[in-house]
């Protein structure tokens, strides 16, 4: 495109131009992240302790909250919405919600 953006060729349902994932994740910059809820069972690959490489034993029913950056990016699983926001606004982020 002339102005430099990428383009999906996608349109929606109006027929208005969808954005590319890169002009997503440019939109709230480096400061808006995304919480969303995930099973356990969905991200059982990521459950080890970074540290000593132990895998985190969690029923897979359990409900996470999974925080993303704005290109899509998981930065951080945690057990509880409510600290997920904070955590995030702790490191000056501006977290929301995504279904």
């Amino acid at each position: 495109m002339a102005d430099g953006k990428e383009a999906t060729g996608m349109a929606d349902r109006a027929g208005k131009p969808v954005p590319s994932a890169r002009e997503l994740a440019e939109l709230g910059g480096k400061k808006l992240v995304y919480v969303r809820t995930v099973l356990a069972s969905e991200v059982i690959d990521d459950l080890v302790d970074d540290e000593t490489g132990a895998v985190i034993d969690i029923p897979g029913d359990t409900t996470l909250y999974s925080v993303h950056a704005g290109d899509g990016q998981r930065i951080a699983l945690v057990g509880d919405r409510a600290l997920a926001f904070a955590a995030a606004r702790q490191h000056e982020m501006n977290p929301v919600s995504v279904h």
